[in-house]
């Protein structure tokens, strides 16, 4: 099965329903939104479409990133926010995120890391505790990481833990998972626009024998989206 879709809304929901079964929900990311406007969003969008969400930044993100600055409560004891950090308040965070994916009967939640996650001993450690003492249910998790990395590394871990990795396939491959979940960034960065030529290469990368989700995520991300469906369905 191939899913396509962007990460975010990039036109009029009802428009993106017509055309697009899946997106990926960036809001959840920076702030977790109300119940109220969650039910609202399940309940306007078609029964068979799917949403698929990043986790709450105070998970894998510390209190220094930028991205914190759209943050809409207050937080304190910084030091126990983010990198995975087995504290109360990271636990209480994916708490929140998986009532969210509840609600939205998301099944599917990437956990995205910044390029200062590095392959230190202290956060490979709390991504083991942190991965070994949650309730997984029936969710799907993906690990997007960022950095220099080592593959054998990622692979160790991503099996040992149950991970999806979580790459951009004109960046990198996916190691373990079982299923693939491509998030295109844009191969020169945010604001390109991919080719023919490029999404006929993004064709290739798709495996018969996996579930496959496509999930752009570029300034043009709705016309690539729409683009590789419509170079799909020939």
């Amino acid at each position: 099965m191939l899913k396509i879709g962007c990460c975010g809304f990039p036109i009029k929901k009802k428009e993106y329903f017509r055309n697009f079964s899946v997106v990926e929900l960036q809001q959840t990311f920076y702030q977790l939104p109300s119940k109220e406007l969650l039910l609202k969003w399940r309940k306007e969008s078609p029964l068979d479409f799917e949403y698929t969400l990043k986790a709450w930044q105070l998970i894998t993100h510390p209190p220094s990133s930028p991205t914190y600055r759209r943050l809409k409560i207050k937080i304190k004891n910084k030091n126990n926010y983010g990198f995975f950090k087995p504290t109360d308040e990271v636990f209480s965070a994916l708490k929140e995120t998986l009532e969210v994916a509840y609600i939205l009967k998301a099944k599917i939640i990437v956990f995205q890391c910044p390029s200062s996650f590095k392959p230190e001993k202290e956060n490979i450690k709390n991504m083991r505790v942190f991965f070994n003492n949650i309730s997984r249910k029936d969710y799907i998790l993906c690990w997007e990481v960022r950095g220099d990395w080592d593959r054998r590394l990622i692979k160790e871990l991503c099996e040992e833990l149950n991970l999806v990795h979580c790459v951009d396939p004109f960046k990198d491959k996916p190691v373990f998972g079982k299923i693939d979940y491509f998030r295109l960034h844009g191969i020169t960065g945010y604001s390109y626009r991919y080719t023919e030529e490029d999404l006929k290469k993004l064709k290739e990368f798709i495996k018969d024998t996996k579930t496959t989700y496509v999930m752009f995520n570029n300034v043009y991300m709705y016309q690539d989206a729409l683009g590789f469906k419509n170079l799909i369905n020939g």
